[in-house]
């Protein structure tokens, strides 16, 4: 399938990703077999069989019917790539670089809080895959493993803090210490979750890990947030439940921020850390992309969190389009998020204007399928797809990838009830 000893191995400068494929298909004449099936919806269905019923609806709910998790998939369906045929991709690098550091591929690891309820670990595993594969990890402030910690299994690796903002300056300014203390090079500000959504199965199971006891360890290993459980008279030893809601409480507090309060945290994130970059996620409006240029942020992540925030809100895809068309991809650095699930999906972003790609979900499932090694295989065959479709769709580099490769149909979305599987 594809030669290891192809003399165009040793020219290319990242690496041949695509021999992933071929070491699969040799196992069984090593007498061993895959490690399971990386098909998005059977990876689904095999997470489902793994985690706990709490583990399954955080991780798989979504704000309302799901109608915008459903958004996602149709806009990634309505846009086709148009492969070029024979050009010379037998040196091509899937490589690009995030503010100023050069990675593997434009993919990272977006940001997923409390990942103990996937794996008794947490985030550990995930950093260290990461690291592993030059792919930047994104550490959420609602992660269940402390700052450092998370820091030191990355080791190397390229790392980013996203930080949900308390309404506790001192807080603010503490985790933002730590986070650059620890190594990680560029601050993501969430700005579509004040509070989680209305889930469905996640309230008809009252499943908030926080307020049970688990996954509030990044804050609890907090110096401020220690003097404010003193204060509040909670002892986290004797009182999880109390420890963790008033984490959270902290975190997903329900009081919205304006753009009033982005220079300051911007500013002091840039004292703090040297100048390094500041990002705003969750943008999805023109007007929004705009006043964060205007604000004077170095990047952007056009998100709808995956469709977890807002039922019935626009397709990120559709939102990225928009907001290129704008012209802001000009004046600053576009990411994108929500409903990845293949190289496919990068590609089209990419095409459609953004210059880096977050994925969640996928790794989630390999987290819960299999630890370090099943995140592993999720990602390492994501890369080998990406490879793959270079080759084969005749892309030479990343940079190449625009909207000439891509035949878009009509934003006609059917407007009967559906359920996205995927």
């Amino acid at each position: 399938m594809s030669d290891p000893k192809n003399p165009n191995i040793e020219k290319r400068s990242t690496p041949q990703y695509a021999l992933y494929q071929r070491e699969n298909f040799w196992k069984t004449n090593e007498r061993e077999v895959p490690l399971f099936n990386t098909d998005p919806g059977k990876l689904e269905e095999l997470a489902k069989q793994k985690l706990t019923e709490g583990g399954w609806y955080y991780a798989s709910s979504n704000a309302g019917q799901s109608y915008t998790h459903l958004a996602n998939r149709q806009a990634f369906y309505r846009h086709r790539i148009i492969p070029r045929q024979l050009i010379d991709t037998n040196t091509r690098t899937t490589a690009t670089t995030i503010f100023n550091r050069l990675v593997s591929a434009p993919i990272g690891f977006a940001p997923i809080g409390i990942n103990t309820i996937y794996h008794p670990q947490g985030e550990l595993p995930v950093a260290r895959a990461a690291a592993q594969l030059n792919l930047p990890y994104c550490l959420s402030t609602a992660g269940s493993t402390p700052i450092e910690a998370v820091a030191a299994a990355n080791a190397a690796g390229p790392r980013f803090y996203q930080l949900y903002m308390p309404h506790d300056d001192e807080l603010t300014l503490s985790l933002l210490t730590r986070a650059h203390e620890a190594g990680f090079t560029a601050c993501i500000l969430t700005t579509d979750t004040w509070q989680l959504a209305w889930r469905h199965d996640d309230v008809a199971t009252a499943n908030y890990a926080f307020y049970h006891g688990r996954g509030a360890d990044l804050g609890l290993s907090d110096p401020v947030f220690q003097r404010r459980l003193a204060e509040a008279g909670i002892d986290p030893a004797t009182q999880p439940n109390e420890a963790g809601a008033l984490w959270i409480d902290n975190v997903w507090h329900g009081r919205a921020w304006s753009w009033a309060k982005i220079p300051w945290v911007m500013s002091e994130w840039k004292r703090i850390s040297g100048g390094a970059p500041f990002v705003l996620k969750g943008i999805q409006s023109v007007g929004d992309a705009e006043k964060a240029v205007e604000v004077g942020v170095d990047g952007i992540v056009v998100s709808n969190h995956a469709g977890r925030q807002v039922d019935g809100a626009i397709a990120s895809l559709d939102a990225l389009e928009n907001i290129v068309a704008a012209g802001v991809g000009e004046r600053i650095y576009v990411m994108y998020d929500s409903g990845v699930r293949g190289a496919a999906d990068v590609v089209k972003a990419l095409a459609l204007g953004a210059k880096f790609v977050w994925v969640g979900r996928l790794w989630v499932w390999g987290l819960s399928i299999m630890g370090e090694e099943g995140v592993r295989h999720v990602m390492k065959g994501l890369l080998a797809d990406l490879d793959i479709l270079m080759n084969v769709a005749g892309i030479q580099n990343v940079g190449q990838i625009d909207r000439s490769f891509l035949e878009s149909y009509p934003k006609a979305y059917s407007m009967i009830s559906e359920k996205s599987k995927l």
